[in-house]
């Protein structure tokens, strides 16, 4: 699989140059190692007091804060979550997560993805210990859906970190350049200008995502 070369969009009408995007500001980063080290039911209280603010830890230790997705992004997220649940329902070998699903990554990350799946058989092999709080474990598919709010590095850099943590496929949906990103461990990224949908082959065989109601207006 190789990745797709991507030349930038040229509108053969300007004649004068445009003002820079403004670039997403991205996740707010609160350094707290080495003066304050969270145990995990300190970051599940911290979270649960702070509903209206997306909470993740990365590898460093730092927390990084996000506010609610916009309405737009809600209602997308919503899409996608609903389709990976009736699959997976009816699948029978893994569960569905929404965005509300906290995993502990090997690296030691707290992340949430936007839509996530893991196979029973992985999830029966945790302790106790592991399945207590945010599950100590990666998903083996995961889903972000980027937002306005959401800096492009940032999310690639998360999709990379899931991989690298042993997720065996990931897709990173932008509806902001109306292209997806397709993640699996030891290939490069594939990536698809505004695909009508993505299929799961061969590690969820028989899932398959309409995306162009991701790419139209949501209302």
């Amino acid at each position: 699989m190789t990745t797709q070369s991507l030349k930038p969009r040229q509108d053969s009408t300007q004649t004068q140059p445009t003002a820079a995007a403004v670039e997403p500001y991205g996740p707010i980063v609160l350094r707290l190692a080495p003066a304050v080290r969270l145990t995990d039911a300190q970051l599940e209280e911290l979270c649960a007091l702070n509903p209206d603010i997306r909470i993740e830890l990365n590898a460093q230790g730092e927390l990084e804060l996000m506010p609610p997705a916009l309405i737009i992004t809600g209602k997308r997220n919503s899409r996608i979550t609903a389709r990976l649940d009736v699959w997976a329902e009816g699948d029978g070998r893994g569960i569905a997560v929404d965005s509300s699903g906290g995993f502990t990554l090997p690296n030691g990350a707290l992340r949430s993805p936007d839509a996530s799946w893991v196979l029973k058989t992985r999830l029966a092999e945790l302790t106790d210990e592991q399945k207590r709080g945010f599950t100590q474990i990666c998903p083996d598919f995961v889903i972000e859906l980027r937002s306005s709010s959401d800096r492009l590095s940032v999310v690639r850099r998360k999709m990379d970190e899931y991989i690298a943590n042993g997720a065996r496929l990931g897709w990173l949906i932008d509806p902001l350049e109306l292209r997806a990103h397709i993640y699996r461990p030891n290939t490069p990224v594939e990536t698809l200008e505004r695909p009508q949908s993505l299929s799961g082959e061969p590690e969820l065989p028989g899932f398959t995502l309409d995306l162009n109601p991701i790419w139209e207006p949501a209302f």
